[in-house]
C-alpha cells in the first residue's frame, strides 16, 4: 500500500529526517515519498563517500587492480547522475515549493537558506569535477593514486550539506508542503529519472 507520510504542522516530530527510518537504506523508499526518498540519497551519497576513502588506501596498498577499478567506475556513475538528480530535485522542484509556500510571509530566511544550499551544489559539483579526472584515470588503469586531501575535501563539504538539508531543510519541507504539493514533487522526481528511479547501489568495496 502507499506508506505514510510523516505528519506535518506543529506536532510533526523534529527528528523524523535527522534520523534514519524504516525503508531509507533500501530501494523500497519511492517517489509517493518525496521527502524520503531525498533523505535516502543522503544515505547513498554517504556510502558512495565512504568507497571513496576507502579507495585512497586500496590503491596506495594493491595499485589500480579490478577492484579498484570497479569501485572507480560506480562512484563516477553515481555521482554522474544520481548526485545530480538529487540537486536538481532540489533546485527546480522542492525549493520553489518551499518559496510558493510562504508566499506573502516573511520568507527571508528560507531564501537564505535554499540560495546557501544552491551555491554548495556548485562548490561539490566543482570539486567532483577535478576528482573525476583522477578517478577516471583509475577506472581506465591509466593511473594508480588519489589524492587524499581531494577526496577528503570532497568528501567534508557533502557531510556539511548533507547535515545542513537533514537539519534544516527536509523537516521544513515536512512542516510547510501538503500532499499535493508532494505528489507534484514526486512526480517531477519520477519523470526526471526517465520513471526508473533506482539509484546506483554502493559499490562493494573494502
Amino acid at each position: 500500500g502507499r506508506p505514510r507520510r510523516p505528519r506535518r504542522g506543529a506536532d510533526a516530530p523534529q527528528a523524523t529526517m535527522v534520523q534514519p527510518i524504516p525503508g531509507h537504506s533500501t530501494p523500497g523508499v519511492g517517489f509517493e515519498v518525496p521527502l524520503e526518498m531525498l533523505a535516502a540519497c543522503h544515505l547513498r551519497v554517504h556510502g558512495q563517500c565512504q568507497t571513496l576513502q576507502r579507495l585512497v588506501p586500496h590503491l596506495a596498498a594493491h595499485g589500480a587492480d579490478r577492484q579498484a577499478r570497479e569501485a572507480a567506475v560506480a562512484v563516477m556513475r553515481y555521482f554522474d547522475t544520481s548526485a545530480r538528480h538529487h540537486h536538481a530535485d532540489e533546485e527546480t522542484d522542492l525549493f520553489p515549493a518551499l518559496l510558493e509556500s510562504m508566499a506573502g510571509s516573511d520568507a527571508v530566511c528560507l531564501r537564505e537558506l535554499t540560495a546557501a544550499l544552491t551555491a554548495e551544489h556548485r562548490a561539490l559539483e566543482q570539486r567532483w569535477g577535478r576528482l573525476r579526472l583522477s578517478l577516471g584515470a583509475v577506472a581506465s588503469g591509466a593511473a594508480a593514486t588519489l589524492a587524499a586531501d581531494d577526496v577528503q575535501a570532497f568528501v567534508d563539504l557533502y557531510e556539511m550539506h548533507i547535515a545542513r538539508e537533514e537539519a534544516e531543510l527536509l523537516p521544513m519541507a515536512a512542516r510547510l508542503l501538503d500532499e499535493a504539493t508532494l505528489d507534484r514533487i514526486g512526480l517531477a522526481m519520477r519523470t526526471r529519472r526517465g520513471a526508473v528511479g533506482v539509484d546506483t547501489p554502493v559499490a562493494p568495496f573494502s
